[in-house]
């Protein structure tokens, strides 16, 4: 069978993109041909895909991608595939992995009424509805089940194309028998003491992922703790506006940004606190993969994902609405708290053990390649 991929951008530390990665791994791995097509793919092409770049300019992202949609449909037309499985929405998918919350739900509870008269409305509404209308065709594998009540009450979407999948976090997320080598290791390299506090925020889009309200935190940590900590954030965006307010909140070299890197884990091993409180977040996998390591975490309720911190008792979840006085609080009182941050990682270590938060790309490949898909 060829199966053929669609997603705007790939980059190695974009979530969705190491979903979409991991799943189309899994389909070749059976033995299926795997073509993705995208506007810009960067870095390494993996053995056997057939990748094609869409020769698409346009003045605004809408045309482009109303042109790149075109595009796409062609050359399936000219080079028929089996199934057409999208990672944004468009029209056209067979299946659609559904990363991104319920677009019309956002335009009508977050922007003034004006807003639905723009372009930009008009297409990325359009598009949405393309995958989730009554009368679309297109399977959905919902990474949360938090959004499916917002595409029902927009779209009345019929429940059997719904299929929730379980998490997915890569394997090498758990903590290995070193990890007590791979902590000190870590630390030495970055220059931490054992008495040092290390925070880690992870994860590209610094503004959704709540990177300014991180910052605000540690800068409002009492003076004698925040001697003591250091907040690495990492991944790919754009950091001069952190970069402005570090300097702003005269945080110097007790925060630090670093660009999108594939060794993770070694983060995870080496903090002692996961930060993440995003304003809106489908999933959040770090949060799981923090809680395999053994690193207690602190997030924000709005997170698909938060769920399963509180279930293990892993760390704190904030309750909405959000307060920056929540945050700065909780923050200092988890790194205050050693014996409570031993007990959260040995929680979470027992429940990534015990738990499915491993078999995503097994699923959805049963899913993508399953008759109704077609």
């Amino acid at each position: 069978m060829t199966l053929a991929f669609v997603l705007y951008k790939y980059f190695p530390f974009g979530g969705l993109q190491r979903d979409f990665l991991r799943i189309a791994r899994e389909c070749q791995r059976r033995g299926h041909a795997v073509r993705v097509y995208t506007l810009i793919w960067e870095g390494a092409i993996p053995e056997g895909f057939d990748v094609r770049v869409a020769p698409v300019k346009a003045c605004s992202n809408t045309r482009r991608n109303e042109k790149f949609t075109a595009w796409v449909a062609e050359d399936v037309k000219r080079d028929p595939a089996d199934r057409v499985v999208g990672f944004n929405k468009m029209p056209g998918l067979d299946v659609y992995y559904a990363a991104d919350p319920c677009y019309e739900e956002k335009a009508r509870s977050l922007r003034p009424f004006f807003y639905r008269w723009s372009p930009r409305y008009r297409h990325f509404a359009a598009y949405e509805r393309a995958v989730f209308d009554a009368k679309s065709k297109t399977e959905i594998l919902m990474i949360s089940d938090a959004q499916r009540p917002f595409f029902v009450k927009h779209y009345a979407t019929p429940p059997e194309r719904f299929h929730l999948l379980p998490p997915g976090i890569a394997r090498d997320r758990r903590a290995p028998p070193d990890a007590p080598a791979v902590r000190a290791e870590f630390r030495r390299e970055f220059g931490r003491m054992n008495e040092d506090l290390l925070i880690v925020q992870i994860g590209s889009g610094f503004k959704t992922k709540g990177l300014d309200r991180s910052l605000k935190a540690v800068a409002a940590l009492p003076a004698a703790l925040r001697e003591r900590v250091y907040l690495i954030a990492v991944g790919q965006d754009d950091p001069t506006p952190f970069l402005l307010q570090i300097k702003a909140l005269r945080l110097g070299a007790r925060a630090t940004i670093l660009k999108g890197r594939d060794d993770i884990p070694r983060f995870l091993l080496g903090a002692d606190l996961l930060i993440h409180p995003a304003y809106n977040e489908n999933t959040g996998t770090v949060l799981l993969e923090a809680m395999a390591a053994g690193l207690p975490v602190l997030t924000t309720d709005v997170c698909g994902y938060a769920p399963y911190v509180a279930d293990a008792d892993a760390g704190r979840v904030l309750t909405s609405p959000f307060t920056q006085g929540a945050l700065d609080a909780a923050l200092a009182e988890m790194l205050a708290d050693e014996p409570a941050r031993r007990a959260w990682s040995r929680k979470g270590l027992d429940y990534a053990d015990a738990a499915d938060l491993y078999s995503m790309p097994e699923r959805a490949a049963d899913l993508v390649l399953a008759e109704r898909a077609r």
